[in-house]
């Protein structure tokens, strides 16, 4: 198979993530959730080289440093993410919001670097607070905290925190959603520039797959439990 064809491939499979996503308990995880992981390594590998090179790269945001954690988790970020797909099952719209999310906190507070000590903290708050615009039906914090290896009222502060350092700003609209698809795509040299049909509207297609076969959110009542 040519290079070419590979791509087109993975486009369409990455599309097929994002609008024929279904609910079942053994779907398997969706492609964003690979593209996601592979641009925030990227980003932590290049914030890392910036901070051995500049002692002023260093992150001096105090505000921001609620999000780090006394040790660096031992588990990747392709591995958390897994994670918090199998017990969430949230829909493949979400991490892209929750890419959105990261972006715009980034550039609100200019001073902050994502590293291994911040970004598990960071991922779970955001895909938390994506699902929570994206989708109809929603876990209760603490059962993200608990997919997290985070504590209940740990898990609301970075929350509030989160939301206050973003100013609130959390609507993304069609054309955002678009450009972010492109972004993640460009980033993993799939391709990009199709157009997006239905974006936003996932969410009716969620609720419909739903009411067929029962909301399999309710049967993932055991989480193994993780401490970062």
């Amino acid at each position: 198979m040519g290079s070419s064809s590979l791509r087109r491939s993975r486009q369409r499979t990455l599309r097929s993530d994002l609008y024929s996503f279904t609910y079942r308990q053994d779907s398997k995880t969706p492609l964003v959730v690979s593209v996601l992981a592979s641009l925030i390594e990227r980003t932590m590998s290049r914030n890392e080289r910036i901070t051995r090179s500049c002692s002023w790269a260093l992150s001096k945001d105090v505000k921001t440093r609620v999000f780090d954690c006394h040790e660096s988790p031992d588990m990747t970020i392709q591995s958390y993410l897994e994670r918090i797909f199998r017990y969430t099952k949230a829909g493949p719209s979400v991490y892209v919001v929750a890419y959105v999310y990261i972006d715009r906190f980034c550039q609100a507070n200019p001073g902050f670097r994502i590293n291994a000590r911040n970004v598990h903290r960071l991922l779970i708050t955001t895909i938390m607070v994506a699902s929570k615009y994206v989708e109809d039906m929603n876990y209760r914090n603490s059962y993200f905290a608990r997919v997290g290896g985070l504590g209940t009222e740990e898990i609301n502060r970075l929350e509030l925190e989160f939301l206050f350092l973003m100013g609130f700003k959390l609507h993304v609209n069609l054309s955002v959603f678009e450009s972010y698809i492109c972004h993640l795509e460009r980033e993993v040299s799939i391709g990009g520039g199709y157009q997006i049909e239905r974006a936003l509207r996932c969410a009716e297609e969620i609720k419909f797959s739903r009411q067929r076969a029962g909301d399999p959110r309710l049967n993932h009542h055991h989480v193994a439990r993780i401490m970062l």
